[in-house]
């Protein structure tokens, strides 16, 4: 539903006002940067407002003046502060009182929304051209010397400054100013009278914020809101909303707006829920406006209602228990009444509601009407002659109708002089003792909560005789040349105008102007030779004329330009070296300052008292090549050197070799790059790479970042290394680096060694694994049908066993690996053949024999493959271990390459040399004879396949045929 609203406008801002009562300084103009001899007036704001302001002046963190009134004029640089009485101590103001030639002058303070205005102020020499943002330029001065910035933001923080050029001279600058624009107001809180109002009754919403200590006056606008819809008529400058009655479906989220009146700035509170209950209670009397002053002929209004709305509930007014009005209620807000206020409405007011169930009534409400001032008279009283300075001056201030209590203001030229607080009637006065500063209108104001009500203005002259002149040369920190032009100004601190100034050097007359205000007058010519001597000025207002102390004037020679000398202890200069600078200007008045450069940046200075040379010694570093200039100032314009350039030599420190290889270790064939660098030393520099002592090669590098020299590794590149610097000054040497160069390892081979001729379960077999090449250690690992059977470590080379006791489960293939950390080689499968022959022996005589002659042409085999074997490892005798020969070999432990264990049975071979490959034997195996089938199984090649036959060997393979070899080893035939 539609809420019922009413805008409480007359209702107190107290929640916009400053947080704390700290006092607050104003100034007049409103400038941090003034000329020299130019004055600001300081005010301080303190509160309450309306209470005699005694005040506290600070200059640093001294007290400097306490008066009566609150401003101050000051002229003396430094930090101000003041404290009002009642109020706690301001932030500090920093004044500036500059002798420079170009100022820039800004605001002290800037809030959101300002119109600031930049003014760039010089001195009649110098003519303002640009205004300069963070050395950004923000605009150029053409017709005006002001930049406006018309609504300001935070865009606009920064650091600003202008520059100028000075007639006949050169570009100058004017100080540097911080402007950080702040905040006008905090962020707006909603706050509600009631967050779970009773159905039917009223909810007055605030919207709270905070202005700053030093824009308390200003004036904020605020609009209310429900789920985003507005509430009430939209901007109000009141902060408070009443809503006139809330029911259970006005529940809901509300918020509110607050914004300057221009609506430049604009905040939003946060939302607040507000929850409406239902519920019945006894009547409310409020009266509208709510917590204002009541004024004759102000309209207020009674308002009764009870939470909870009831049909034909009837409502009556009262004030001092005299019925005012009765009223029958047309809906749930309840009835109101308004009339005009008289002085004789004041009393208390209460109402009744009766639903037909008896009247209940409210509580009083308490109404005072105040009357309005009326416009006050100032006048002046005093027993003296106002016209002079010291007069004791009395305002009196009265305004002649009006409710009490009466704060009256006196004002001089709307500056407040005090304030009283009148309790009865009669008016208040205030008492001074006159100064020439009093002059100017005054008046006064009347306050009783209305409004201020102001007296006519009343006109106070006073006449001053002039104090002694000051006369100041336009720079009178610089030295005067023939030509110049000086300007001679002089200004009394006090007197009334018009004043007449004359001027005057060693007593003759120069000339004479007249001032019809304050300010002082200046004299401007060019110098010559005569112009030294004495100065000064008489000002005179009427009273008799006032002379000036004397100024001494002195024509000086500019300083010509400077020779600057370069002198080292050597023809070149190296780190170390003293270097002294000799700086000489042939021409110009003492004393000269002597300034040194490096690349534009100062070295020091040096003074001349009585004209003539100055030096400036440096310990040289590598830093310290480049030019050097120098400058000579002798107060006039300063004169620069020519440049004069200078190399430093640097020696070059210890250089760091570092090997760079393509992997961890070093390995035959890998390119490894030798890279020396001294991190410190003047270029060229020529470095020389060594390998144990001996001149591997050299590089000259033109610039930084060092040389390198490559190498492709062989097992000779071993050794330590190292590598020189020089260049030229002393040769450094680095710290060795040692290089071991390792060798991969070789494809191994894996043999097998028996303790007898024939191999049969229960025998010990050792596999051999060794590589032909490769750095020690080596790790040989063995395995059986690729599962590990166990490692060992040859540390020096050769190769390593792996002992084994055969059973019958052992046939099948083996392997063996060896790794020297670089990368493992896996030999070739060899195949082994195992059969059960362990049996009891002791037989027949016929199976002894057959025995017998079997285990005779096992033998007989045996010894032939043996010594083709034997033959074969004698020409494949690796290089690594040349003490090695087939005489070494145990003659009652035969070994076998891909040989399975001996059998005592007769061999038959097979698959001899298929491919014409290095394999003597492909398959031996050996075929048990039956009795009844002795002769078919000799004859019948099917036996040859049977696999019931144990092999005895599976493929013996040579490398080469030696001429005196056996034809046995190399037959191709099968044997029957």
């Amino acid at each position: 539903m539609l809420l019922g609203v009413t805008l409480l406008l007359l209702a107190p801002v107290s929640r916009q006002l400053a947080r704390t009562h700290k006092s607050i300084i104003s100034l007049q103009p409103p400038w941090t940067t003034v000329f020299e001899g130019e004055t600001v007036t300081l005010t301080c704001k303190g509160f309450p407002f309306y209470s005699q302001q005694k005040t506290k002046w600070y200059l640093g963190k001294e007290i400097t003046r306490e008066t009566l009134a609150n401003t101050l004029k000051v002229r003396e640089s430094g930090d101000y502060r003041c404290q009002a009485q009642g109020s706690s101590l301001s932030s500090p103001v920093h004044l500036v009182f500059s002798s420079a030639s170009l100022i820039l002058q800004a605001p002290f303070s800037v809030f959101e929304g300002d119109y600031v205005v930049l003014r760039c102020r010089a001195k009649e020499e110098v003519t303002p051209n640009t205004i300069y943002k963070d050395d950004n330029v923000l605009a150029f001065l053409k017709k005006s010397s002001d930049v406006h910035i018309p609504r300001a933001s935070l865009k606009d923080n920064g650091e600003y400054r202008c520059t100028g050029h000075k007639r006949g001279c050169c570009s100058v600058s004017s100080n540097r100013v911080e402007i950080q624009v702040q905040e006008l107001f905090s962020r707006p809180v909603l706050r509600a009278s009631s967050s779970q109002p009773i159905s039917g009754s009223p909810v007055t919403l605030t919207c709270e914020t905070q202005l700053s200590l030093e824009r308390s006056d200003a004036q904020l606008q605020f609009r209310f809101f429900r789920y985003g819809q507005t509430l009430g008529s939209g901007w109000s400058r009141s902060p408070n909303l009443e809503i006139a009655t809330m029911w259970s479906e006005d529940s809901g989220f509300y918020r509110c707006k607050a914004a300057t009146v221009n609506h430049s700035i604009i905040s939003d509170s946060l939302g607040s829920w507000i929850q409406v209950q239902i519920s019945m209670s006894l009547p409310v009397l409020t009266l509208s406006p709510k917590d204002a002053l009541n004024f004759e002929g102000t309209n207020v209004t009674l308002h009764c209602e009870t939470q909870g709305y009831s049909q034909g509930t009837s409502y009556q007014f009262y004030h001092e228990h005299v019925l005012l009005k009765h009223k029958s209620a047309r809906s749930a807000n309840g009835e109101s009444i308004s009339f005009l206020l008289t002085e004789e409405h004041s009393g208390n007011y209460y109402c009744t509601a009766n639903s037909g169930r008896g009247p209940q009534g409210s509580k009083a409400v308490r109404l005072s009407v105040t009357v309005p001032v009326s416009r006050p008279v100032l006048t002046f009283g005093s027993v003296e002659d106002l016209n002079f300075e010291g007069a004791k001056a009395t305002l009196h201030c009265e305004a002649q109708r009006g409710s009490l209590p009466i704060l009256y203001q006196f004002y001089h030229e709307d500056v407040v002089l005090g304030s009283r607080s009148a309790h009865s009637a009669g008016g208040v006065v205030i008492n001074f003792s006159v100064t020439a500063k009093h002059s100017g209108n005054y008046y006064c104001t009347a306050d009783n909560g209305r409004g201020p009500q102001r007296s006519k203005a009343v006109k106070l002259f006073i006449t001053v005789p002039v104090s002694r002149p000051v006369l100041t040369l336009s720079s009178p920190e610089a030295l005067t040349f023939e030509g110049a032009t000086v300007t001679l100004h002089c200004e009394v601190q006090k007197g009334s105008p018009r004043i007449l100034y004359q001027f005057y050097h060693e007593d003759v007359p120069l000339g004479s102007s007249s001032t019809p205000s304050v300010g002082g007058v200046s004299f401007s010519f060019s110098l010559t030779a005569g112009h030294s001597g004495n100065y000064y000025c008489t000002a005179d207002n009427g009273f008799g004329p006032q002379r000036s102390e004397a100024v001494s004037l002195f024509v000086t020679v500019p300083v010509s330009r400077p020779i600057l000398t370069l002198r080292v202890p050597r023809a070149q200069a190296v780190v170390g070296d003293l270097l002294e600078l000799r700086c000489e200007a042939l021409r110009g008045s003492p004393p000269i300052l002597y300034q040194f450069y490096h690349d534009d940046v100062t070295l020091g200075s040096n003074s001349a008292p009585s004209g003539g040379e100055a030096s400036f010694n440096v310990s040289l570093t590598a830093e310290h090549s480049g030019n050097y200039s120098c400058e000579a100032n002798n107060g006039l314009i300063a004169q620069h050197s020519d440049t004069v350039s200078l190399s430093v030599i640097v020696p070059v420190s210890r250089p760091i070799l570092t090997i760079r290889a393509p992997r961890a270790q070093a390995v035959v064939g890998d390119l490894l790059e030798l890279h020396c660098e001294a991190l410190r030393g003047s270029s060229p520099i020529l470095y020389l790479f060594y390998h144990e002592d001996v001149t591997l090669g050299k590089i000259s590098a033109l610039s930084g970042g060092g040389a390198s020299f490559n190498l492709s590794l062989t097992t000779e590149h071993s050794g330590i290394y190292s590598c020189e610097a020089d260049n030229g000054l002393e040769a450094q040497r680095s710290e060795t680096v040692t290089l071991k160069v390792a060798v991969l390892v070789s494809r191994p081979v894996l043999t097998f060694r028996v303790p007898k001729p024939q191999a049969v379960v229960g025998d010990l077999l050792e596999l051999h694994c060794e590589v032909l090449r490769g750095s020690p250690p080596i790790l040989y690992w063995f395995y059986y049908e690729d599962v590990t059977l166990g490692n060992s470590s040859a540390p020096s080379g050769g190769g390593a066993s792996f002992n084994l006791s055969l059973t019958a489960e052992h046939s099948g293939n083996y392997s063996c690996e060896a790794d020297n950390g670089l990368g493992a080689r896996r030999s070739e499968a060899v195949t082994l053949y195992i059969t059960g022959l362990t049996g009891n022996r002791s037989g027949s005589v016929a199976t002894g024999v057959t025995g017998g002659l079997l285990s005779m042409a096992g033998l007989a085999a045996g010894a032939l493959l043996l010594y083709c074997w034997l033959s074969r490892k004698a020409d494949r005798k690796p290089a690594s271990d040349p003490s090695r020969s087939p005489s070494d070999s145990d003659s009652q432990q035969p070994t076998y390459r891909n040989v399975p264990a001996w059998a005592e049975l007769q061999p038959v071979y097979s698959n001899v040399n298929p491919r014409r490959e290095d394999v003597v034997y492909s398959e031996v195996r050996s075929i048990q004879k039956k009795k009844k089938k002795k002769h078919a199984a000799a004859s019948d090649p099917g036996q040859l396949r049977n696999k019931g036959s144990p092999v005895i060997y599976s493929e013996v393979k040579v490398a080469s045929i030696p001429a005196a070899r056996s034809p046995l080893c190399v037959s191709s035939a099968p044997h029957g």
